[in-house]
């Protein structure tokens, strides 16, 4: 292995990590409330929709019953 190559790719692995850490201060996290509220709507929803792809499949099975009693 050539010593420049593994010097070079340390260097750039060192500045790589420099530049994550000087990324990672410029996030701005959002405030609990905001998250619990988030999160609180999510779980809503996909609530509802289970709840609605549930009906669904039941009126179809009640669909598919009837059709089978009309043969």
């Amino acid at each position: 292995m050539d010593k420049d190559k593994s010097i070079s790719f340390k260097d750039s692995i060192i500045q790589y990590f420099k530049g994550v850490r000087l990324e990672w201060g410029k996030i701005t996290w959002p405030e609990k409330n905001q998250i619990v509220s988030q999160t609180i709507a999510v779980v809503v929803i996909v609530t509802i929709f289970t709840i609605f792809t549930y009906g669904l499949d039941k009126f179809f099975l009640w669909i598919i019953d009837v059709l089978k009693l009309s043969r």
